[in-house]
């Protein structure tokens, strides 16, 4: 197994690898449960009246997996489907899918290496809901492929009512994936999204109503995805690939590249790392680029 992490390090101490062993696996594990006690620690210091979230949430869990798996099934639960319900497809889906369990550690050190806005592990732990949303659908991932269906999708629903996101459970995503905000999100059920990709809020991955079968995108390793970018059809969108906030791309986007517009058109193409012009496109707009 290996665990992909942004080659680019901001601030994580095991950022800056990309393939990593088993033992280094487990070491990444220690790491981040030691990291996040401590962080719940402090936070109980700081903000005594939310002292239930944090001990129920990590300070009495075991685990950096079994404490993922309390806090996401904490939101999720309802009279309907109850927390020992979910926790328990969680254990399941974790005794038989390791992936699961190494994906959910590289979503997190991924959010915490490319997000400005977190400083502690604590926070996207808690209270993130791009990262409750993408746990909630690897879950139901892993019961689609499973054939619990019926549980799959009602995970869908639930996630969508909980996190405003709509990912169908037969998506395929990799690992490292940061939902910024997450509102909005939606995703097809043939879409693919690959390792160390970031969506921002509003996202869609939609097809065009004239495709039947294979109908949806192919996001590519390392793409970013500006908010309100509408992606449709079975088309990729290449390995680092930049799409400007509000575009609506109907075609193909080369690797290392930054496509604007309504309809999305070719603005920049480079080789190295994303420059600062095409950043700002990704997260500021496209409009300058309409038709």
């Amino acid at each position: 197994m290996s665990l992909a992490i942004s080659a680019n390090s901001r601030k994580f101490p095991f950022s800056g690898r990309v393939q990593r062993s088993i033992d280094s696996e487990q070491e990444l594990a220690d790491e981040l449960w030691g990291r996040l006690r401590r962080e719940a620690r402090e936070a109980y210091l700081q903000a005594p009246m939310l002292a239930p979230l944090f001990v129920d949430s990590i300070l009495n869990q075991h685990s950096f997996e079994a404490a993922i798996f309390h806090r996401i099934s904490t939101r999720l639960q309802n009279n309907i489907v109850g927390l020992g319900v979910i926790v328990d497809a969680f254990n399941r889906a974790h005794d038989e899918s390791p992936y699961l369990v190494e994906a959910l550690r590289a979503d997190i050190v991924g959010i915490y290496d490319r997000d400005p806005a977190c400083q502690r592990f604590i926070e996207p732990f808690l209270y993130f809901k791009g990262f409750h949303a993408i746990q909630t659908y690897r879950l139901a991932h892993w019961l689609w492929l499973s054939g619990e269906r019926d549980f799959a999708l009602y995970l869908q629903s639930r996630s969508s009512d909980l996190f405003q996101t709509d990912i169908h459970p037969a998506a395929k995503i990799g690992k490292s994936i940061f939902l910024d905000h997450a509102t909005g999100l939606v995703v097809g059920e043939t879409a693919v999204i690959e390792d160390q990709v970031t969506l921002l809020q509003d996202v869609t991955l939609g097809g065009t109503g004239k495709e039947a079968g294979d109908r949806h995108p192919k996001v590519r390793r390392g793409a970013m995805i500006g908010a309100g970018a509408k992606i449709l059809g079975n088309i990729e969108v290449g390995e680092n690939a930049r799409v400007a906030a509000g575009s609506v791309v109907l075609h193909p986007v080369p690797a290392n590249s930054t496509v604007a517009g309504v309809p999305a058109k070719l603005v920049r193409h480079s080789v190295g790392e994303t420059d600062e012009e095409s950043l700002e496109l990704v997260l500021y707009g496209a409009f300058d680029y309409a038709i």
